[in-house]
């Protein structure tokens, strides 16, 4: 299978690039898989970049299984995720708009055929995100984004994870954050074999 990992965070030492990212790209590597990167944060995105755009997409078509991993500012992912989102995901290369009415029409997609996995961390504690603001940064970005390009599917949901209060929880906690990823990508890629374990426990 051919995976793809789009990292949208600036701080390599974060939970986000040096937990999660780093977790999810050993487990591929591990089974030999073909693995490509677009990391946004280490990419030019001076204008022009229609180049950058068009090899985005293309890394988008040649892949089986998109994974995403971001964290939370201002109740949407980072500036660098968006404009991936805003222009990668284009009219007529993700998406078409079919009319139902003069006025009204629906999203036909170009990519459900992609495996989606998202991880976004959040700085804030779950329960007011969860009630206050209707888990709004998950609904927005599967009904919003995810929807028009990928499809109504159940796993666009329950394939977007969210972990709380990273900045503030313990080791302890993150790592727990950490064998949830691992279990995804079991569940994505197959148990390792014994070569596999003991290759990662050295």
């Amino acid at each position: 299978m051919k995976n793809l990992i789009v990292i949208g965070h600036p701080d390599k030492q974060s939970f986000c690039y040096n937990g999660i990212f780093k977790k999810v790209k050993i487990e591929i590597e591990l089974r030999k898989e073909e693995l490509e990167v677009i990391d946004l944060y280490r990419d030019s995105f001076l204008r022009p970049r229609k180049k950058l755009i068009k090899k985005y997409q293309s890394l988008v078509t040649w892949c089986d299984r998109i994974y995403i991993i971001s964290p939370v500012w201002w109740f949407r992912l980072t500036p660098r995720m968006e404009v991936f989102f805003d222009e990668v995901f284009t009219p007529g290369y993700a998406y078409k708009f079919v009319n139902i009415t003069k006025t009204y029409a629906y999203p036909v997609p170009f990519l459900k055929d992609k495996k989606l996995r998202t991880y976004i961390t959040h700085g804030s504690p779950a329960l007011p995100v969860l009630t206050l603001y209707v888990n709004s940064v998950k609904l927005r970005l599967v009904m919003g984004v995810y929807s028009f390009v990928f499809g109504w599917k159940l796993s666009l949901f329950t394939k977007t994870k969210q972990f709380w209060s990273v900045p503030f929880v313990s080791d302890k906690k993150r790592k727990k954050y950490l064998k949830s990823v691992e279990r995804d990508m079991r569940r994505d890629l197959g148990p390792l074999t014994k070569k596999q374990k003991e290759i990662l426990s050295a």
